[in-house]
């Protein structure tokens, strides 16, 4: 037996685990008593149940991204842009596929005892084979390494893709796909080694975060906002029609995007076990509710209930629910989705315009808006008293919702900061927009030389 078959990554997934087992396997390597021998055999073995369930999982959160992802944006754009945002999903979704396993990995959790990154030791995986494992919430019990780190891939790949939907339609393909390389680098990695490590800034602070409210949303709703407001607005932005192309391919990647969420939220319970049921239960309540309370509202505001607003919900619920899935009850999802709605709709047809930013998806208005609403309300609903699992011991509502909100406000920091320095140095290097003539032809001939669709 080698050491790397019981070192684990420390975080969210149980670094108590890691540094009770690490001084058993020093001994047993150093010494060839057989009762030492034995209590090594006796160590934890992965479940094929849990195995399994994290396998599903993680090919769910893939099906967000491709399909899902692409065809929502897709939808949303003009026809002449169609295959340029699938293409963007796609390549930055692969390249940050190869970035995580060379360093993002261990970056993120690499078991530095950093409060910022996770340090070397796990760079090319390193140490990381078909016996090593990964602890998860519950003592005793754990699943293989490599699950663990293509589960967290799929999140690291589809996050950055959430961003170019902001800037859609008029971004360079090399700088999208740079910037996001970056991006990951610099922003993504550190703030999940802060949230999810045990030895991070957020994870220490008691900051809850189930399946990446903070880490995903905020994160990838901020560097799209600043990302509309650095690359400009789309040629002829307020004169032009620029009205989405497909509401059916839009509906089609929403529902995919569902569906792959059970993936993401599910997921992050790393077991099969209650808690990952839990999880499934809110993220079906929670995004129904946001999908009605849209409808509602539009039906009000519009006089009529839109397609586009019932995939808008949609998005809007999974992204509440997503700091909250595992730690609120049923009906505090539920509450969480009636109310983010009303929130999101108001910053996308309201304060954008008011502001006159171009966020061609609406990002912002979406994802980070409804995951500071989602991560600020998970420390209201984790109250044992409204249905949640309950608070750390000593620690009250009011206590938790103020270290909620400091959570979301350093992510808002950290990744404002670096996207805009980010964005900056991406210019310099290989320009952030597309030449007028070639906005106006259509990012698909332009940029890829093939059309999406042929009359």
């Amino acid at each position: 037996m080698t050491s790397h078959t019981f070192s684990t990554t420390l975080g969210r997934f149980g670094a108590a685990t890691a540094a009770f087992l690490a001084p058993v396997v020093a001994f047993a390597q150093d010494t060839a008593v057989p009762a030492v021998a034995e209590t090594a055999a006796a160590l934890p073995v992965p479940d094929k149940g849990d195995t399994a369930f994290m396998f599903v999982s993680t090919i769910l959160v893939l099906f967000m991204l491709i399909p899902g992802l692409a065809l929502f944006y897709g939808g949303l754009v003009r026809t002449k842009n169609m295959l340029s945002v699938l293409m963007q999903c796609t390549v930055i979704g692969a390249t940050v596929m190869l970035i995580w396993v060379t360093y993002g990995y261990s970056f993120a959790f690499g078991g530095s005892e950093s409060a910022y990154w996770g340090g070397t030791a796990k760079m090319f995986l390193s140490g990381v084979t078909k016996d090593s494992t990964a602890a998860t919430f519950s003592a005793g019990v754990v699943i293989p390494e490599y699950i663990f780190v293509v589960f967290q891939m799929t999140f690291a790949a589809i996050t950055p893709a959430l961003i170019v939907g902001a800037f859609a339609e008029r971004i360079k393909f090399s700088a999208a796909v740079l910037f996001c390389a970056l991006w990951v680098t610099f922003v993504y990695f550190p703030v999940a080694h802060m949230v999810w490590d045990a030895n991070g800034l957020l994870f220490k602070m008691g900051a809850l975060d189930f399946a990446g409210g903070t880490v995903v949303h905020i994160n990838a709703g901020v560097a799209g906002l600043l990302g509309a407001i650095m690359v400009g607005k789309r040629t002829g932005f307020g004169k032009d029609m620029m009205a989405p192309h497909s509401m059916t391919l839009t509906m089609v990647g929403a529902s995919m995007l569902w569906v792959g969420w059970f993936g993401f939220n599910a997921g992050s319970n790393l077991e099969a076990s209650g808690g990952a049921m839990l999880a499934t239960v809110n993220t079906f309540v929670a995004t129904a509710a946001a999908i009605v309370s849209w409808s509602i509202v539009e039906t009000f505001t519009r006089g009529k209930a839109s397609m586009l607003g019932g995939a808008s919900g949609m998005v809007a619920g999974l992204v509440a629910v997503t700091p909250a899935a595992g730690i609120v009850g049923p009906m505090g999802a539920i509450v969480l989705g009636l109310v983010v709605s009303p929130l999101c709709y108001f910053f996308v047809s309201v304060v954008k315009n008011k502001f006159g930013y171009d966020d061609t998806a609406d990002v912002f208005g979406v994802h980070c808006v409804g995951g500071i609403f989602g991560a600020i309300a998970t420390g209201v609903f984790a109250s044992a008293s409204l249905g949640g699992i309950g608070y750390a011991e000593g620690v009250t509502m009011g206590a938790q919702v103020f270290t909620q909100i400091k959570a979301v406000g350093i992510t808002i920091i950290w990744c404002g900061i670096g996207s805009a320095i980010l964005y900056k140095l991406v210019d310099v290097i290989v320009g952030l927009r597309v030449p007028v003539e070639a906005e106006r032809e259509g990012l698909d001939l332009a940029s890829h030389g093939e059309a999406a669709y042929h009359s």
